[in-house]
C-alpha cells in the first residue's frame, strides 16, 4: 500500500516540505523535457520546482512524437529559445541573452538519459545550445553523478534564470533544494549520512 502524499509539495505526507517552500516569479519561461524514468524517482528535483515555479511546464516523453504538442507550441512563439545542454558547440548562456523574454529548454534525466533524449529528438538542435559558467560543484549531494560538472535540474534552472535575469532572487529554488537535502540526510542512518556528507 502506497504512502499518502502531500497534495501541495507532492512528497510523502511524513516528509512534507511545504513549510520550507516559497513561490517565486520570473519572466523566464522554463520548460522541462523529462525522461519517463524520472517521474517517480524519489530524488528527482523537478517535483520541488513545481512547488516553487508556478508557471513551470514539464513534458514527459522520449520520442519526437511525445513532444509534438510542445514543438507546435515552440513554433508559434516569438520568444528566443535556448537548449540548456553543455557541449563543444554550446555557448555561455550569460553571453547569449539581452532580454529576459526567453524560453529555456532543459532535459531532465541522468547524463545518459539526457543524451538519449537529444538523440531521439534532433529537432532540439534547431535551437542554440547553451551552457552555464560553473563556479562550484552541485549541492545536491544525496544523488550521485558520474560527472563532476553535474547539476540537478533545479540547480541548473536557478543558475540559468540568474544568468538571464540577474535581478531575480532564486533563493526560493536553492533553499528548497537545501531543505530537501537536509531532510534526506537526517533520515539516513548515521554511517550512511557520513558517507554522503563526505562527498561534498
Amino acid at each position: 500500500m502506497s504512502r499518502p502524499n502531500c497534495p501541495q509539495c507532492l512528497y510523502a505526507a511524513n516528509a512534507c516540505l511545504c513549510a520550507k517552500l516559497r513561490r517565486m516569479s520570473t519572466e523566464v519561461e522554463v520548460i522541462v523535457l523529462q525522461d519517463p524514468t524520472e517521474v517517480n524517482h524519489a530524488k528527482n528535483s523537478v517535483k520541488l520546482m513545481r512547488s516553487v515555479l508556478p508557471n513551470l511546464q514539464v513534458v514527459v516523453g522520449e520520442t519526437a512524437a511525445d513532444f509534438s504538442a510542445l514543438r507546435e507550441q515552440l513554433a508559434s512563439t516569438n520568444k528566443a529559445i535556448f537548449l540548456l545542454y553543455p557541449s563543444e558547440q554550446s555557448q555561455s548562456l550569460s553571453t547569449q541573452t539581452t532580454s529576459d523574454n526567453v524560453i529555456l529548454l532543459l532535459l531532465d534525466g541522468t547524463w545518459r538519459k539526457a543524451y538519449k533524449l537529444l538523440q531521439l529528438n534532433p529537432w532540439l538542435l534547431d535551437y542554440p545550445a547553451v551552457h552555464l559558467d560553473l563556479t562550484e560543484a552541485s549541492h545536491y549531494t544525496i544523488r550521485k553523478a558520474k560527472r563532476e560538472d553535474s547539476l540537478s535540474t533545479l540547480e541548473a534552472t536557478a543558475m540559468a534564470i540568474k544568468a538571464v535575469e540577474p535581478s531575480t532572487d532564486v533563493a526560493p529554488l536553492t533553499d528548497a533544494l537545501a531543505a530537501l537535502v537536509e531532510q534526506r540526510l537526517q533520515a539516513m542512518p548515521a554511517s550512511v549520512r557520513a558517507r554522503y556528507k563526505g562527498s561534498k
